[in-house]
């Protein structure tokens, strides 16, 4: 399974390179990674996507919590979050073909940031699974390059889970 981790850092040169670190010498993957300072001066944001059961993440949060710059680490894989990812992808585009590529642009509400004779440039913003989506639906016209952030979020004040929502909004429609 894969686990979200959310630590808060101190600000300080050479603490990422400590966590990475931490997970080479374990042979733990990192498979996203994003980082960005918080509302608090000082204090940065890690969010990492991390593979393992809950017994090697208890383990990991254990060894993450021993770091001198960790200040909290939060798993917040089963709780309701906000989540978004930017990704930028170039795909081939034809005088014959670009205009099916805008369409699909607009559903999935990508912007188009840069056009050539050749492709189109989209920014797309959302969940990692409308970024699998998107490449799906476009991979038929010739994908050039994929650029991905990691996978950013937040806990939801409010408590409501958006995927329990949509889990129910699909049954409701098979039922």
């Amino acid at each position: 399974m894969k686990h979200t981790l959310s630590v808060l850092v101190e600000d300080e040169a050479g603490v990422l390179s400590r966590i990475a670190g931490l997970f080479a010498r374990r042979g733990f993957n990192i498979e996203s990674l994003a980082v960005g300072y918080t509302e608090q001066t000082g204090v940065s944001r890690i969010t990492m996507v991390v593979p393992g059961d809950d017994g090697v993440i208890e383990q990991l949060t254990k060894q993450l919590y021993k770091l001198i710059n960790v200040l909290k680490v939060n798993d917040i894989t089963a709780k309701p979050c906000v989540e978004r990812e930017l990704m930028l992808l170039k795909v081939n585009a034809t005088n014959a073909t670009r205009s099916e590529i805008i369409n699909f642009a607009q559903i999935f509400r990508a912007r188009v940031v840069d056009a050539s004779d050749e492709s189109l440039t989209l920014e797309v913003v959302g969940d990692p699974g409308k970024m699998v989506a998107i490449v799906q639906v476009l991979d038929r016209f010739g994908i050039r390059e994929i650029a991905r952030t990691g996978k950013i979020a937040l806990t939801r004040e409010s408590g409501v889970n958006t995927e329990y929502l949509k889990a129910q909004s699909a049954s409701a429609l098979i039922a």
